[in-house]
């Protein structure tokens, strides 16, 4: 039985996937390697991983509005999140998102970051503010 979690109402397509989830913040610009498809900054907690067709789950978005233009550059070519759950996110990053067409919803009941583990399969509807954890 999946395990509901809700939200926000965000941003974007119903999408489903894979979580890869840390207790860090994002950056477009700063903490990716936007052409390998993968974190780059040395001392971020997903430092390695692939990002790409993953949900990512994060504490916050952190950064300016060179992410607009670098989430819909990443979207362009396939090397793209499939959508990004945060606690908290800033309107820069929601506009982003919007411009990339990422799937992004924020604003839970408790820290999103304790309540989803890497590798949970995940449902999100972001129009009705609702995650589901299918499998874990």
């Amino acid at each position: 039985m999946p395990i509901l979690l809700r939200c926000h109402p965000g941003i974007g397509p119903t999408v489903a996937a894979a979580a890869l989830v840390a207790k860090d913040n994002f950056s477009a610009r700063y903490d990716l390697d936007r052409k390998a498809g993968t974190f780059s900054r040395p001392s971020h907690a997903l430092a390695g991983q692939s990002y790409v067709g993953k949900i990512l789950v994060l504490d916050t978005a952190k950064g300016g509005v060179a992410t607009a233009w670098m989430l819909h550059e990443m979207s362009s070519r396939g090397v793209v999140p499939l959508a990004l759950v945060f606690n908290r996110v800033n309107p820069i990053l929601a506009q982003g998102a919007a411009f990339g067409a990422v799937t992004m919803v924020d604003r839970f009941d408790g820290d999103v970051t304790d309540l989803i583990q890497t590798g949970d399969e995940l449902r999100i509807d972001p129009a009705a503010g609702l995650v589901e954890i299918l499998s874990r």
